[in-house]
């Protein structure tokens, strides 16, 4: 709703911007306007202006997308035509009927003339030297198809214009949801490796790493199907995701995690962090080696800093894999919804692997 309001106030604005136009800029200034109504030129000029501002939104709103972007050319060449004859033909039928009109004759008489018509008296004959302040025909007729190529070729480029932001908009979301789809059983297929392991052992955290799990589920399968999700809720997910883990690794691993500060109103695309931790437990724990895994999010006004640093135990990463998905998509991601937005620095010395990630939320 705020967004048609905001496109209806920004349309009344323009369109009174446009008929403000030429009297800011007239010789007499603003004033000019009050000679709409005493000047047949000026009143012309005006109608002008009106009729080529309603074409503009008739070419823009009916004859674009029903006839050009349907490639009916021919129809859509027509309507043009029709339109500007229908416009150039009201504005010489009010030209000439504001010429000799009476009221019109009146206003540029003598008050002597003026008062004798109010008296009863018949007005004096017309003089032809009237109309020498009026512009030749050819000059009208230049000035209107001026305003309506103007009018035309503008709104086209508006048209062209919105219809490819909403192409790449279309493109954007589609590249969106495969790699989504692509992450979402990629994290269900780890975590279900995780209770498998916990059940192997027989553990008596295997019930209680369920309910972690259908915590996650329930969020990836309700919640993170939007475009944003608030920044809170994407961070208990990682707190769940991060307690899952800490059931199954038990001893084997050593983790530190932290999650500072205020996430206020902030809003997040969804699963945008969690493939830089899932890579750490995946690739950074050894059974036979005492494991260190580091993870460390910060929030501070609208910027969110997250640090993963971990040991490299095993010999891939995801990205170096054939196959791998987790990493990779993370990255398209990033390029896509937060451009020149976020900032990405993996660190590998060959025994450490660590991953900086600075995101501008708003």
């Amino acid at each position: 709703m705020k967004g048609r309001v905001r496109v209806m106030v920004s349309h009344i604005g323009f369109g009174l911007a446009f008929l403000a136009l030429p009297y800011i800029f007239a010789p007499n200034g603003p004033g000019q306007v009050r000679q709409i109504l005493s000047n047949p030129h000026e009143l012309t000029n005006f109608l002008s202006y009106l009729l080529m501002l309603a074409f503009f939104y008739i070419h823009y709103y009916i004859l674009i997308p029903r006839f050009y972007f349907q490639d009916r050319i021919l129809v859509y060449g027509t309507g043009i035509a029709i339109g500007f004859g229908i416009i150039f033909g009201l504005l010489f039928w009010a030209d000439r009927q504001t010429a000799f009109s009476p009221v019109m004759e009146m206003t540029h008489s003598h008050p002597r003339d003026a008062a004798g018509a109010h008296a009863g008296m018949p007005p004096p004959p017309r003089n032809p030297d009237d109309e020498k302040h009026k512009p030749p025909i050819g000059f009208e007729l230049s000035h209107s198809l001026f305003l309506f190529l103007v009018g035309v070729f503008g709104s086209l480029a508006l048209q062209v214009n919105n219809r490819l932001r909403r192409m790449q908009q279309e493109k954007l979301n589609a590249e969106l949801s495969y790699l989504k789809a692509q992450i979402n059983p990629h994290f269900l297929f780890n975590t279900l490796n995780t209770i498998y392991s916990l059940a192997i052992e027989k553990s008596d955290s295997t019930p209680e790493a369920i309910v972690e799990l259908s915590a996650l589920m329930r969020y990836v399968i309700r919640d993170a199907q939007g475009e944003q999700v608030p920044l809170a809720r994407e961070l208990e997910y990682i707190s769940h995701y991060i307690s899952l883990q800490k059931l199954r690794l038990d001893e084997t691993a050593e983790i530190e995690a932290s999650i500072t500060g205020t996430s206020g109103g902030l809003t997040i695309s969804p699963l945008i962090l969690i493939s830089f931790i899932e890579n750490a437990f995946k690739y950074g724990v050894n059974p036979q080696v005492r494991s260190l895994i580091r993870i460390a999010i910060h929030v501070e006004q609208d910027k969110l800093h997250m640090r993963v640093a971990n040991k490299k135990l095993r010999l891939f990463y995801e990205e170096e894999m054939p196959g791998g998905i987790g990493v990779k998509n993370t990255k398209a991601r990033l390029d896509l919804l937060y451009p020149n937005k976020h900032l990405l620095v993996i660190t590998d010395t060959g025994t450490d692997y660590t991953v900086d990630l600075t995101i501008q939320l708003t």
